[in-house]
């Protein structure tokens, strides 16, 4: 029941322990049923020898073994041989216990023999003997204190509260005797709930009954010195005899049985892989005969500890981190409020598992700090220990609470997380990838994980179909789902997958964008991979690919299908174009990513020549002097920065190239006075990296202006991006004359980029809508992207809407 709720690393750990719990309760009533042996039929009655059973260690330990082979016996005859045994018992132990209330209500008072084990009070010289006072207020009076002595059968320790309790706990652990044999009930729902209840309150009074008589009939030093004394002052002393071998006989019955059936269930749902597949295979009939005969070794295991008391309170520690557990799992479920839990017990509430949890660990450390301790630890080494090794805690499809706990406090922060608090001091990259097939992109989607700095990511995919209502087929992305979080799980990314259906790719992304995220926590940046004709690679099958695996092959059909060489896009150009447009009008930052298959991290990691992120803060179709300040460059260096901050690429050197215009390149010296754009662009932009706490180094590009013609070629560049004239005609020798100023340009960069991990682009605009030949100019504005990142090493080309960087932490 616990591994159902609080999950199988939990439920196993506590079953574990329970399971031992039963077996020193067995343990425990076998000897309490052999010291009743010994007492009555033992030397130390009455002094007897001739005719008397041997007492000695052993001789204890030959009864003990012998009982529970007898108990054996019964158990591996079956659940209904229990049965019919416990309700036989039962009516013996009511005789007996209604003859122990007649005698106390008819005997008068008498003097009783305390036994000569007792060395506390016993001497050679005479027997001491205990008052019986009958029924008499004086002695109830003088009962009503605590009056700790020591324990003669514990070589005189001293007695207090914990070990009264600890001891007396133990007649009460048959309270989950129900509940470990639910299996075998015609109706657990009804019986559980009914016979534990009845049993409580029968065996509550019972004890309530005979706590008062004998504090009213029996005097203190009695009490303290002769723990059988009931057996003197029945009307039949035998009575007693008879009740006290019955009822322990039944605990114990009751408590092998149990274990017996804790161990079948740990067996069965494979808590502890293979070990214990003994079990499983060991079952005749429903009858776990293996786990019966395993309970019945380790029991007399315990039997060897020999000291009733020291049984009792190890006894009573495992139950009590039991029903702790059980009180968690009721507390947890009643929190997180789970619709599904509907408790037939009507009396239930939240307050009442609070109080038995607070109770149980307080009583545990009360009883013995050492066994709680030690309890606790076991508890939670065997919890780590299955958590990282269990099959059960791997493929279990039982739920845990802790999923259930996790949803009700994520919804209430959820709630709490308000977008329109949001502050610029406080912002984090919260990523879209958006993807085509994980196949090709392993090196992206490890990249876009390292880069969210603790922000929200997403990996979307859009699947190109129609839903439609003549079609009775369910939907293709609920298969496809479990599929991507299994890939999750071997990429080790720490993402959310989101799917849809869609008409169009186009479409589809933008569905992506409106619904991924929740509340506040929604998507502010679109990554893309790049739309080009490089050839694909499958990092799931490539030999030397960290990614490699079969997990994704079903049976020779390939999940994640991915683009061949020879087969026709599904995106056209113009489509592409239109979804950065799409993006930026959603007022989302975007990133378009290229030549990320040949990001290898461990490389980077290893490499001597590699030393470089690099940020170029120029927009390449429209070049300014204040473009390294604007909000895009500023969402350039914001990203380059959180890339430098992770131990792979901390050791990487971050690097931004300056690249000005003639004119302002010429300013050499300038005036304190003067104002802050009349300065060189370096010492501005150094003073801004500085303000921003972004340790990098400054590169001025001298080739920049050499040959470049700036001026003529700002005028046919603007051609291809938003801010063009809509009336203006392209013309092939502006094309022409604009390919060979980006290959130019691209050289350049390629020059400085040897030594380079990856690199940062300023993306300008794409083409407005409407404007005359829009589709050549979307295909003009990707080829100019093309040439300008043709051959670098992973660059991404990025574009900022909002501002990103403060100056205020």
């Amino acid at each position: 029941m616990i591994s159902r709720t609080l999950g199988p690393e939990f439920g196993g750990s506590i079953g574990t322990l329970f399971f031992l719990a039963n077996v020193v309760g067995c343990g425990l009533a076998i000897s309490g049923c052999a010291e009743g042996i010994i007492q009555n039929f033992g030397p130390s009655e009455a002094g007897a020898e001739g005719g008397s059973i041997p007492d000695g260690r052993w001789w204890r330990f030959l009864y003990c073994s012998s009982i529970n082979t007898l108990m054996l016996l019964v158990v591996l005859i079956g659940a209904e041989m229990f049965a019919k045994t416990s309700m036989l018992i039962l009516g013996v132990v009511v005789v007996c216990l209604v003859s122990t209330y007649i005698s106390f209500l008819s005997k008068g008072p008498m003097s009783v023999a305390i036994p000569l084990e007792n060395d506390l009070v016993q001497n050679a010289t005479f027997l001491v003997n205990g008052s019986y006072t009958g029924l008499s207020m004086r002695t109830l009076a003088e009962n009503l204190g605590s009056h700790y002595g020591r324990d003669y059968t514990s070589h005189g320790n001293e007695v207090n509260f914990a070990v009264v309790f600890g001891v007396l706990f133990s007649g009460v652990t048959g309270i989950m005797a129900g509940a470990n044999m639910s299996g075998e009930l015609k109706s657990p729902s009804r019986s559980i709930p009914a016979g534990t209840l009845s049993a409580v309150l029968f065996t509550f009074l019972c004890y309530i009954g005979l706590s008062v008589l004998m504090a009213a009939t029996t005097s203190t030093f009695l009490l303290q010195n002769n723990f059988l004394f009931l057996g003197p002052v029945n009307l039949w002393p035998t009575f007693v005899t008879i009740g006290i071998l019955t009822a322990t006989f039944s605990t114990g019955l009751s408590n092998l049985i149990g274990s017996s059936r804790v161990l079948e269930a740990l067996a069965k749902d494979k808590v502890f892989g293979s070990l214990l597949n003994f079990v499983v295979r060991g079952t005749y009939k429903s009858n776990p005969i293996a786990a019966v005969i395993g309970s019945w070794v380790l029991v007399e295991a315990i039997l060897l500890i020999g000291s009733l008391n020291t049984i009792a309170q190890i006894n009573s520690v495992l139950f009590m981190l039991s029903y702790l557990a059980t009180n968690l799992a009721c507390l947890g479920i009643e929190i997180t409020g789970a619709p599904n839990f509907r408790p037939t017990y009507k009396y239930f509430t939240w307050h009442t598992a609070f109080i038995g949890l607070v109770g149980t660990a307080v009583m545990m450390f009360v009883i013995n700090p050492l066994y709680a301790s030690s309890s606790v630890i076991l508890c939670l080494l065997l919890v780590i220990a299955l958590h990282l090794f269990s099959p059960a805690s791997q493929g279990a499809q039982w739920g845990s609470i802790s999923q259930a706990l996790m949803f009700h406090q994520v919804r209430k922060y959820l709630l709490m997380l308000d977008s329109r608090k949001d502050h610029v001091k406080f912002w984090r990259p919260q990523m879209l990838l958006l993807v085509s097939s994980p196949r090709s992109c392993c090196p992206l989607i490890h990249f876009v994980n390292d880069m969210k700095k603790g922000g929200l990511y997403v990996i979307g995919h859009v699947k190109q179909g129609e839903f439609s209502e003549n079609d009775s087929s369910n939907d293709p992305t609920i298969e496809e789902y479990t599929q991507w979080l299994s890939l999750i799980d071997h990429m080790k990314v720490k993402a959310f997958v989101e799917l849809t259906l869609a008409k169009s790719v186009r479409e589809g992304i933008q569905h992506l964008i409106r619904i991924s995220g929740m509340g506040a926590m929604k998507p502010n940046t679109i990554i893309l991979g790049f739309y080009d004709e490089e050839l694909s690679k499958d990092f799931f099958e490539h030999e030397n690919s960290p990614y490699r695996t079969g997990e994704f092959d079903d049976n020779g059909i390939k999940l994640f299908p991915y683009r061949r060489n020879d087969e026709q896009k599904s995106l056209l150009t113009v489509d592409y174009v239109q979804i950065i447009d799409d993006v930026l009008r959603m007022k989302k930052n975007i990133c378009l990513c290229r030549h990320f298959h040949r990001l290898d991290k461990q490389m980077i990691a290893r490499s001597n020549h590699i030393h470089y992120i690099d940020v170029w803060p120029v927009n390449i179709f429209e070049p300014k002097n204040e473009d390294p300040f604007d909000v895009v460059s500023l969402f350039m260096m914001q990203l380059a920065c959180i890339i430098n901050m992770l131990p792979v690429w901390k050791r990487l050197e971050l690097r931004v190239f300056l690249c000005e215009s003639e004119s302002q390149a010429e300013v050499g010296h300038f005036q304190m006075n003067s104002t802050p754009f009349e300065r060189p662009a370096e010492y501005r932009l150094n003073q801004l990296l500085k303000s921003l706490r972004i340790s990098a180094s400054i590169h001025q590009i001298p080739e920049w202006n050499k040959d470049m013609d700036f001026p003529r070629h700002r005028s046919i560049l603007k051609q291809f991006t938003s801010k063009s004239d809509s009336n203006q005609l392209m013309t092939e020798e502006n094309v022409n004359r604009s390919k060979l100023f980006m290959q130019r340009v691209n050289q350049i960069i390629r020059d400085k980029s040897n030594a380079t991990a990856v690199t940062f682009m300023y993306l300008p605009a794409p083409p407005k809508v409407g404007t005359i030949d829009y589709k050549e100019r979307c295909h003009h504005y990707l080829d100019l992207l093309t040439e300008l990142t043709y051959d670098l090493p992973p660059t991404i080309l990025v574009h900022g809407i909002n501002a990103v960087t403060s100056t205020t932490l």
